[in-house]
């Protein structure tokens, strides 16, 4: 992955009204966390980001709490699977139903950021904060530089933008 000299790393705001949501394991100088993404499935915007030291429905509370206090996420429907998540929604006052089709965007999306992060597919090793910049850049090329063919080759960031 290059580096993104001087990038924003925040993606632009959107008004999503569907929301795939998901976390992956990902091991930091051996010992296992938990990767929480949201992306919006109309845009392909990668919305947010963000590393736990557990998964669970308070680790989900959390990553959905900051997600609706960064994107106008209030009205959206979010798109999960059966685990914590239901209760973490429900704990929020949001809308969710189990939906394994709308989900594949976030599958595909981790599927692209391990094979970015090579380094992921056994162990990172380094500081939890180099990951965290490490993420911020890796969800700025996603939302800037890379083209989606599902986008007619436009990146997220101009379909929201545009």
């Amino acid at each position: 992955m290059h580096r993104l000299a001087d990038s924003g790393c925040d993606p632009p705001t959107a008004q999503s009204s569907r929301v795939a949501v998901d976390e992956t394991a990902v091991k930091i100088n051996g010992e296992q966390s938990w990767l929480y993404a949201a992306i919006d499935v109309d845009t392909k915007l990668t919305l947010d980001v963000a590393l736990f030291g557990r998964h669970g429905t308070d680790s989900a509370a959390a990553f959905l709490h900051g997600l609706t206090e960064k994107h106008n996420c209030s009205e959206a429907v979010f798109l999960v699977d059966q685990y914590s998540y239901r209760t973490a929604l429900a704990r929020l006052e949001l809308s969710g139903r189990v939906n394994d089709t709308g989900r594949n965007l976030i599958e595909k999306w981790f599927h692209t950021f391990k094979m970015r992060a090579d380094r992921f597919h056994k162990s990172w090793v380094g500081s939890r904060r180099s990951v965290r910049e490490w993420l911020a850049q890796f969800m700025y090329y996603y939302n800037h530089q890379r083209p989606h063919q599902a986008l007619d080759r436009r990146t997220p960031a101009a379909e929201v933008l545009n």
